[in-house]
């Protein structure tokens, strides 16, 4: 198999992050088998992701950040390679060596979407400009792909591979929940609140039921605050900020259900991970979720109250209850961090016969 090198430049741009896991995940099934070559920033030491990384290893290169903000965006040359190497970037960028094999994984188009001003203008010039470099690409979802062939219609589907993500092994149901379950019959609110992930309308719809919200990603802010304390009261919501894994199996074992209302996921993980934990999953029919999801009666039709109510009825069903409950956690076994190396492992090899 050819020489790979990983660009893991994502390490470098976010602390923490989906794709920042979703890199992790497949360079630590990939690095102790095979002939590659991985390039860290200096800036790297700040993700969470990369602390599980050994980087005295002497295929690591580390490279100044001092112009991070402007290489970022631009082209590897690496003129020491002079035979062919496959290059797969963590984030949208391409070799410009002659012996580059361009590989990019593609996530998602929220910035096409749902973004605007300058800096979706460069992070979409610097995604395109990647995709239209590439020998190969990746998608996380068909939706993607879809999306993918929807704004580059030049794009050969050919080069184009769907690889879904995995779902981490912490999530499992469990009785060990009696913290959580003090706080009684609880929704749960997964991740961003960007506008399109719709949590005005999770807050809303809690609001019509007897149910109080659990939220878990960043603190709110003074304005969601005071929206969940209008809509809501004191005692029917709590923030618990960014969590472990542990606790959010935990969280996930104890709710009455995920509330994942978003319109626009290129995969969604937390659908996954709340199924694996044996939680119920209310969300939005639409992008890949109906993918991701599997058979279930509790996709909203549309953003109302009276959709909301129909899931909240079917849930209070215990026998329909434990049927979503089991068809979820066998839903959740389709996607693996394993499956997902041993397919890039597939299309590397590809790459390297058909040199």
């Amino acid at each position: 198999m050819l020489k790979i090198i990983f660009d893991n430049i994502i390490f470098s741009l976010q602390k923490t992050g989906g794709i920042s896991v979703v890199w992790k995940e497949l360079l630590i099934r990939l690095l102790p088998s095979y002939d590659y070559m991985c390039l860290f920033y200096q800036k790297h030491a700040e993700n969470i992701a990369c602390r599980e990384f050994d980087l005295s290893d002497v295929r690591n290169h580390i490279l100044n950040n001092k112009f991070l903000f402007i290489t970022r965006y631009l082209p590897l040359q690496l003129l020491n390679l002079r035979s062919p190497f496959i290059f797969h970037s963590s984030y949208y960028r391409y070799s410009s060596n002659k012996y580059a094999i361009n590989i990019t994984t593609v996530h998602d188009f929220t910035y096409e979407y749902y973004m605007k001003g300058l800096k979706t203008t460069i992070h979409s010039w610097q995604k395109f400009k990647a995709i239209r470099h590439s020998d190969y690409i990746v998608c996380i979802s068909e939706n993607t792909k879809k999306d993918l062939l929807h704004f580059l219609p030049d794009i050969d589907p050919k080069k184009i591979e769907v690889i879904y993500n995995g779902v981490s092994d912490d999530y499992f149901p469990t009785t060990d929940y009696s913290h959580y379950k003090e706080m009684g019959e609880y929704m749960v609110f997964v991740g961003s609140r960007a506008t399109y992930k719709n949590f005005l309308y999770a807050v809303e719809a809690i609001a019509t039921s007897t149910y109080k919200l659990v939220i878990v990603g960043d603190l709110l802010s003074s304005k969601e605050n005071e929206y969940c304390l209008l809509k809501l009261g004191q005692k029917r919501f709590i923030c618990v900020g960014r969590v472990s894994n542990e606790n959010l199996n935990l969280i996930y074992n104890s709710a009455c259900a995920l509330l994942y209302p978003s319109f626009y996921e290129g995969f969604g993980i937390p659908v996954l991970e709340a199924q694996k934990a044996g939680c119920p999953v209310i969300a939005y029919g639409a992008s890949s979720i109906p993918e991701i999801i599997g058979d279930t009666p509790l996709l909203l039709r549309e953003l109302s109250i009276s959709e909301f109510k129909r899931c909240c009825q079917i849930l209070k069903d215990s026998t329909q209850r434990a049927n979503i409950v089991a068809r979820g956690i066998k839903n959740a076994q389709r996607f693996t961090w394993d499956k997902m190396y041993l397919q890039y492992l597939s299309l590397y090899k590809k790459v390297s016969v058909n040199k």
